[in-house]
């Protein structure tokens, strides 16, 4: 029995490794910064060595638990909120939002990965506590206390929903670039299957007088056949990737790099192309992935470096693939930090560069500027 996609708000989102890293370090720096100063002064103050010590220990638990905030966020929020409670207890002077900082960064964790259907009965949880506050702070003891405790709670409930939107965001980019591929295919296909309708008209009216004209025109059809079958599996590959086969030239392709340089170099940028070992037509398919990667990024050039003055294309072939590197001179650091290739047209580029099997990577280049590099195998599926 099939299951249902999760809708948005029911996944469960995972961080990176570093993110895991960044969260527990920071948690433990917020924790042990804010609350281990005030726990030692109040606890000195109530001239109580048992009620300082017993209240730094429960202090270094609430530290120890952010350590698997993440993978057991509802642990460590239901640990860190009793720990809290105790060390309140014992110096109510820190106050009640004081000594629950840990759960209050537990629950913020919480409520970015979890689903707020699961979450908010968290949030609850915790401002059922919110009766000590009153007791222990009054009535601004109180309001600080719900005041912290919902805005971590919407803080985590905003930075998933930031991360839901770049998910979408990332999936539309993606289905509209196999849709463009798809079209362009059917393209290519449309015109390779007239080619071999008129090369059988033309073999049937020589077969007669001419039967070497007519075995040509045969072989013709063979390898237009072969093309066009490669390019529908090119096509199927959009939707789920197998290995393609050969394809022929499409009607853009790197060997139309200065067209595409007319424009940059209309707007005052140097453009430099150097193509170096081309000694025959790629695939159709690759050939024309890379007309559009170079394509894109003298288009991000324009549009985004700034200060850039000049542009180097390099295109080169050998006997297993083609790399194409794009790199401007643009300012460092002008651009946005969210490489590599996570813009939504070098993220097209980089959806097409893996459907035929390559690389394309985006990024600051190694003497500045920003540089585009894509590697793609030379006959896709050959």
């Amino acid at each position: 029995m099939s299951r249902e996609p999760a809708a948005p708000d029911d996944r469960e989102f995972l961080p990176s490794a570093r993110a895991v890293r960044g969260l527990r370090v920071s948690g433990v720096l917020l924790v042990l910064g804010v609350i281990g100063p005030s726990v030692v002064v109040v606890g000195l103050e109530e001239d109580s060595l048992w009620r300082l010590v017993s209240a730094l220990l429960l202090l270094a638990a609430q530290v120890a638990a952010l350590w698997w905030v993440v993978r057991r966020p509802t642990t460590v929020l239901g640990l860190t909120l009793a720990l809290g409670v105790g060390t309140w207890a014992l110096l109510p002077k820190v106050s009640l939002t004081g000594a629950l900082l840990a759960a209050q960064f537990a629950l913020c964790v919480l409520s970015a990965l979890r689903p707020a259907r699961v979450t908010r009965w968290w949030l609850l949880g915790a401002l059922a506590l919110a009766p000590l506050a009153l007791v222990g702070g009054g009535a601004f003891g109180l309001l600080a206390y719900v005041l912290a405790v919902t805005l971590a709670w919407t803080s985590g409930q905003w930075r998933r929903a930031q991360r839901a939107r770049l998910i979408a965001e990332t999936s539309r980019a993606v289905a509209e670039e196999r849709a463009r591929i798809g079209r362009e295919v059917h393209d290519v296909v449309a015109h390779t299957v007239s080619v071999m309708v008129i090369q059988a008209g033309a073999a049937e009216d020589v077969f007669d007088v001419n039967p070497e004209q007519a075995r040509q025109a045969l072989r013709a059809i063979d390898d237009a056949g072969r093309s066009a079958l490669g390019e529908l599996r090119l096509l199927l590959n959009s939707v789920q990737p197998e290995p393609g086969d050969d394809g022929r030239r499409a009607r853009c392709g790197l060997d139309q790099l200065e067209e595409l340089a007319g424009p940059v170099r209309a707007a005052g940028i140097t453009v430099e192309l150097a193509v170096h070992g081309r000694t025959a037509d790629p695939a159709a398919a690759i050939d024309l992935a890379g007309y559009r990667i170079v394509q894109e990024a003298l288009t991000n050039t324009l549009r985004h470096s700034v200060d850039a003055t000049e542009v180097r294309v390099s295109v080169s072939y050998d006997a297993q693939c083609v790399r194409i590197v794009v790199t401007d001179n643009g300012r460092a650091g002008a651009r946005p930090r969210r490489w590599p290739g996570s813009g939504r047209g070098l993220l097209g580029m980089r959806e097409r560069a893996a459907l035929l099997g390559g690389t394309l990577e985006a990024g600051p280049g190694a003497t500045g500027g920003f540089e585009v590099e894509a590697v793609l195998p030379i006959g896709f599926g050959a």
